[in-house]
């Protein structure tokens, strides 16, 4: 069985989420906004630098990040993906209440 992480976001009214494979360390994308979907998947699939966080508020290097290359560099591309995309990553919305919306 694979590990996938999961996470919600949204474009608007249009909820989704984004998961991470783990085993294949692939990324799958669900919106119903194609633009927008197009645009997290590129930003996925491209190296980008980010300035990652250490010990103080101030204590900050810039790394480039591969976010595809491992969960840890999947959730760190995401806490920027609002800023490339326009899409928003609802960190604390759970999984569950997204899956059972697209249900329906």
């Amino acid at each position: 069985m694979e590990n996938i992480y999961r996470v919600a976001v949204h474009y608007l009214n249009d909820i989704g989420y984004v998961e991470y494979v783990i085993n294949t360390k692939a990324a799958n994308v669900f919106l119903k906004t194609l633009d927008k979907k197009a645009a997290v998947e590129n930003y996925l699939a491209n190296e980008h630098e980010i300035q990652v966080p250490h010990a103080t508020l101030r204590d900050f290097t810039t790394e480039k990040i591969q976010p595809l290359a491992s969960l840890e560099s999947f959730k760190l591309a995401m806490t920027r993906v609002w800023g490339e995309t326009d899409v928003y990553v609802d960190w604390s919305r759970p999984i569950d209440y997204v899956l059972d919306g697209m249900d329906k």
